[in-house]
């Protein structure tokens, strides 16, 4: 029986104050399943179902229609878009929850499925044989276009078109989605940029593209509601190789990260072991937590004992959990009364309608008493 659990314990997180630091992780759950790409009913429902986390960072919503990569993910760069999650952030509201809204754009990680047969924008033309999730099924990456100045100077335009429309929709803030292959990753790592100009080759030119991220940002909202997501031990999947650079890269980013006032940084412990890897770093948040000096969210894998333990131990303000939120909406209530969780579908994690998504049951009063 866990007795103590910081995991349920209030968290001052910049001007919000969060009624407990379980953090309902960003998950793509491909339900926007209109021509536009927008929230709908279903949405609401499914947020609204877990808004006694702490904070719901919401699923992936790319910034633009260059940014997507995976079938029926919603946007926030259209009106239809914005009026779809201003429902769904009014139904959390109601609540009592808080949400952000995690900006994305996946880079080489796309199709030209998605883009009218043009290939899809990285940093460089480099392919990272992995899979784009298409209307008609996962297909190979092809090899991307290398974005000129122009075109990258237009997408830290449209992630400030993006955290201008969230802020219009009713969101608490914005996770800039950094992490996990997607494009500013590709940025980050010298296996997937090869570029010789400001955006390439040095760690400060790798990184530049983030901070011009936030600079824009925080034109239009304030600092401290702007989170940033990073894995910085990301290897083998996504199509993301480390090098010997990789980990110096993000130390270089996460103290920079201290020169902001953010909301948070969002960091993920390795997906996959890494201990045979020799660039990378096996224990993210023993590395990070006494780096960064803000609000630290971790990720990947945690079970609410292990939860509970890191924050106790100071490594980590809150965790993130993923997977549990999907078949438990009551999550928080189940670790306040030592509950057991209810097990996932994999099979319905991206199938279209309720089934999988909003149709698992809260813990019966009676089970509780």
């Amino acid at each position: 029986m866990i007795t103590r659990q910081p995991l349920l314990e209030k968290l001052q997180m910049g001007d919000l104050e969060l009624q407990n630091r379980v953090i309902m992780a960003p998950m793509t759950r491909s339900r926007a399943t209109n021509p536009e790409n927008a929230p709908f009913d279903i949405h609401v429902k499914y947020y609204k179902q877990r808004s006694s986390a702490g904070l719901i960072i919401s699923e992936g919503a790319q910034i633009s229609k260059k940014a997507v990569g995976y079938v029926n993910t919603p946007g926030i760069y259209s009106d239809a878009q914005v009026e779809g999650w201003k429902k769904v952030t009014e139904g959390v509201h109601e609540k009592g929850g808080k949400i952000f809204i995690q900006l994305w754009h996946v880079g080489r990680m796309s199709h030209p499925d998605f883009h009218g047969g043009e290939l899809p924008h990285a940093p460089s033309a480099i392919n990272p044989h992995s899979k784009s999730f298409t209307p008609e099924g996962f297909k190979d990456t092809e090899t991307p276009k290398e974005m000129s100045i122009e075109e990258i100077k237009q997408t830290i335009l449209d992630y400030k078109k993006a955290a201008e429309n969230a802020m219009k929709a009713g969101f608490d803030g914005v996770e800039i989605h950094s992490s996990n292959g997607y494009l500013l990753h590709q940025f980050f790592n010298r296996t997937s940029n090869v570029r010789t100009d400001e955006y390439g080759g040095s760690i400060e030119n790798r990184a530049r593209i983030l901070f011009e991220v936030i600079d824009a940002i925080k034109e239009v909202m304030p600092e401290n509601r702007i989170g940033v997501r990073l894995n910085p031990s990301l290897h083998g999947i996504f199509g993301m190789t480390m090098d010997e650079e990789t980990i110096p890269t993000f130390d270089y980013i996460i103290e920079k990260l201290n020169q902001y006032n953010l909301a948070y940084l969002h960091l993920s412990e390795p997906f996959n072991d890494v201990s045979e890897i020799p660039y990378a770093e096996k224990e993210i948040a023993k590395r990070y937590r006494p780096m960064y000096k803000g609000t630290l969210i971790i990720n990947a894998g945690f079970d609410q004992e292990r939860g509970n333990q890191f924050i106790l131990e100071g490594l980590a303000d809150a965790v993130a959990y993923g997977k549990p939120f999907i078949s438990n909406p009551d999550l928080v209530e189940r670790f306040a009364e030592n509950a057991p969780l209810a097990e996932w579908d994999q099979a319905t994690f991206y199938t279209p309608g309720e089934k999988g998504y909003t149709d698992y049951p809260k813990l019966s009063v009676s089970k509780l008493v």
